[in-house]
């Protein structure tokens, strides 16, 4: 029999030096704004942490083995993507791969290609290298925004020029479709460029019937100028554990990303160990996780768009819901929220101020509860 699990339990997280809940701390604020999820991990992951816990010593750790075949077995089982676990370079987190990403492609002077509605981050870290950034223009066709592929068309880049491109999009949660990649990766491969794809929510696609493609799986040719990322973090809610990978097919590349122990860490010990349970136990989990989110996302479209002054498109992908507040004309979304009791992630951080992404990865009664407070201050507005 399938177990079951709970995401309608409400976890109470303060005392636990929360970065999500901290930044409210003792004000009537739902915190509703960092990328992690407020549902318990799966049990397999909490038992293999507590498991290893149980052993005294935590001293220098090696990736086990069995975690690289995990990886290599899961691109091949949900991808068709035949890797090398030679390819696969771990790191603390995806964020340090777009800065050692900056430092192994490029120099100062050097332009990164980036969507212009973009994870903070990522815009960040080309500047950090005396970069300059240009961004590339995004569209909202059939409510999805994606990048504008006739833009790039039109303004090719460099050979060896760096482009920032995330798959699911974060914020928009926008899945890219075969087609749209085959073009991006023509693209790519025609100017030369080195592709880095933030493919972190990969696995947090939350209709059943579709499915996530890599764009390094495509083919030889995109895959020798592609750095994939991914993490068991989002998914599997693990953040606090420190825990990501790149694959890089091509030698030189990877040489290239190897990560100085001395500039950035090993992934540690409790990283390791979670992400491997993940990875080996962690489907139905997720699969369940999954469709709760699917049903928190129909709520949220539904009742967000019932709000006169409010749009929420179609959300494919993520738990997080990129809300169009710009026919409010408000000075200061983000306090205007946070006023309501609703704190969200201010859409100018993203490059878009017209915005606030809503995490909704979270039991619904707080949605709701979301749902109800937003609601009422828009209508307060007349």
């Amino acid at each position: 029999m399938t177990q079951q699990f709970d995401f309608d339990e409400v976890i109470d997280r303060s005392g636990t030096s929360s970065a999500k809940w901290e930044k409210y701390r003792d004000r009537d604020i739902l915190p509703m704004w960092v990328a992690d999820s407020d549902f318990a991990v799966a049990p397999q992951i909490q038992q293999a942490l507590q498991q290893r816990v149980a052993h005294p010593v935590y001293g220098y750790t090696e990736v086990p083995r069995s975690l690289l075949d995990l990886l290599v077995a899961r691109m091949q089982r949900l991808y068709r993507w035949d890797i090398d676990p030679a390819w696969i370079v771990m790191l603390p987190n995806v964020i340090t791969a777009f800065y050692l990403a900056c430092r192994a492609t490029g120099k100062a002077g050097d332009t990164v290609y980036q969507p212009q509605v973009i994870y903070p981050p990522f815009a960040r870290s080309p500047t950090y290298h005396g970069m300059s950034k240009l961004p590339i223009p995004m569209r909202d066709g059939e409510q999805r925004m994606v990048i504008d592929l006739d833009w790039l068309e039109q303004h090719p880049g460099n050979p060896g020029q760096l482009f920032f491109f995330c798959n699911p999009q974060n914020p928009g949660g926008a899945m890219y479709r075969r087609d749209e990649l085959e073009r991006l990766a023509d693209l790519v491969e025609r100017q030369g460029m080195i592709l880095v794809s933030d493919e972190v929510h990969c696995d947090l696609i939350l209709d059943a019937d579709k499915s996530h493609l890599p764009i390094a799986s495509l083919n030889p040719r995109i895959e020798s100028r592609s750095i994939t990322l991914m993490a068991p973090s989002k998914t599997f809610n693990l953040a606090g554990l420190g825990c990501a990978f790149a694959i890089i097919a091509d030698a030189s590349l990877r040489r290239r990303m190897q990560t100085n122990p001395f500039i950035v860490p090993h992934v540690n010990l409790m990283g390791l160990v979670a992400a491997e349970a993940a990875y080996e136990f962690g489907d139905e989990w997720n699969r369940q996780q999954c469709a709760y989110l699917a049903d928190n996302r129909d709520y949220l479209v539904t009742e967000i768009n019932r709000i006169p002054g409010l749009r929420l498109g179609p959300v494919e992908a993520t738990y997080l819901a990129w809300i169009d507040v710009s026919a409010l004309e408000l000075e200061d979304p983000p306090g205007f929220f946070e006023a309501a009791g609703v704190g969200m992630s201010p859409g100018h951080e993203f490059g878009d101020s017209g915005y606030m992404r809503l995490n909704f990865g979270c039991p619904r009664s707080r949605v709701v509860e979301a749902v109800k407070r937003i609601r009422s201050a828009v209508e307060n507005l007349g």
